[in-house]
C-alpha cells in the first residue's frame, strides 16, 4: 500500500506510509483498516489479493440477528488482517475497533466503530486469506455469533487417566449475543469427568443474555468414551453457515 522511495530516507518513508502506518504497534492490532471498494468479481478480487489486500465486506444485521438489510464493500490490508490474526486466537468471536478512510494514505475517516468479524474465508491448498466478512456490532444490537468450544482440564480428567478417549462432538456454539456480552470462546471443564460422562450444551456456563440457538440443548458436546472408536472419527461440528455467495464479496 505504501510505496518506498530508494535512497530517500527515513522521511520520505514516513511520508509515504498509510496514516496508520504510523500508529503505534497496539493500536495497529486493535482497529481494522480499510477503504471503499465499489467493484466485485472474480477478476476485481484477484488483482486486490495479488497487490497485499483483501476484498471485505461488513453488513449491516437488524435487532435479534434478523436479515442483513445493507452491505457496505471494503478493501482491507493482508499484512494487518494477518498480524491481527495472530494476536486473536478467537477472531470470529471477538469484536474489533474499525476505521473506513477516503484512500489509502488519507487520514479522512469516513466510517467507524465496532464490527464482529463473521467469516475469513481461506483457500483450502494454501491457507491464503480469499476474502473478510465483518458486521457492525455496535451497543443495543444482537448478533448471532459462532462461539469457540474450549476444552481444559484434560491433564487431570479422572476418565482419561484410566485410559478413557475425549470424543469432541462440538467444535463451536451459536449463540444470540448482545453485542456487549459475545464471549470469545466458551469452555468445557473435564476436571471431573469420569468414562461414561459426558456434557451437554445447558450444561455450559454463559451470561444470562445469551441465547443457545439449538433446537435440542440436550445435545452432548463430547463424551468420555471407554476406548478410542475404532471407525474414523468425524470431525467436531461447528455451527458455521455463513458463505462467500451469502455475504456477496
Amino acid at each position: 500500500m505504501a510505496r518506498w522511495w530508494r535512497g530517500g530516507g527515513d522521511l520520505l518513508r514516513r511520508a509515504a506510509a498509510p496514516p496508520w502506518r504510523l500508529t503505534p504497534s497496539a493500536a495497529y492490532h486493535r482497529t481494522i483498516q480499510a477503504v471503499p471498494r465499489e467493484h466485485t468479481g472474480s477478476r476485481v478480487a484477484a488483482k486486490l489479493r495479488a497487490a497485499g489486500f483483501i476484498p471485505s465486506v461488513v453488513l449491516s444485521p437488524v435487532e435479534g440477528g434478523g436479515p442483513v438489510t445493507r452491505k457496505q464493500l471494503l478493501t482491507t490490508e493482508a499484512k494487518q488482517i494477518r498480524e491481527i490474526l495472530k494476536q486473536s486466537p478467537f477472531f470470529c468471536s471477538t469484536p474489533i475497533q474499525l476505521q473506513v478512510r477516503a484512500g489509502s494514505r488519507s487520514a479522512v475517516v469516513l466510517d467507524s466503530g465496532t464490527v464482529l468479524p463473521i467469516k475469513v474465508h481461506r483457500k483450502e491448498e494454501t491457507g491464503e486469506i480469499l476474502n473478510l466478512v465483518m458486521a457492525w456490532a455496535e451497543k443495543g444490537l444482537e448478533l448471532k455469533v459462532d462461539v469457540p468450544v474450549i476444552y481444559k482440564g484434560e491433564d487431570v480428567c479422572p476418565g482419561l487417566k484410566k485410559g478413557g478417549y475425549l470424543h469432541k462432538i462440538r467444535s463451536s456454539l451459536k449463540y444470540l449475543c448482545p453485542t456487549e456480552h459475545i464471549p470469545p470462546k466458551v469452555e468445557v471443564d473435564l476436571t471431573n469427568l469420569d468414562i461414561g460422562d459426558r456434557v451437554l450444551m445447558h450444561d455450559i456456563e454463559v451470561h444470562p443474555s445469551l441465547k443457545l440457538l439449538s433446537k435440542n440443548d440436550t445435545m452432548p458436546i463430547c463424551k468420555i468414551l471407554a476406548t478410542k472408536p475404532v471407525a474414523p472419527e468425524p470431525k467436531p461440528i461447528s455451527e458455521a453457515t455463513q458463505t462467500q455467495e451469502d455475504t456477496g464479496v
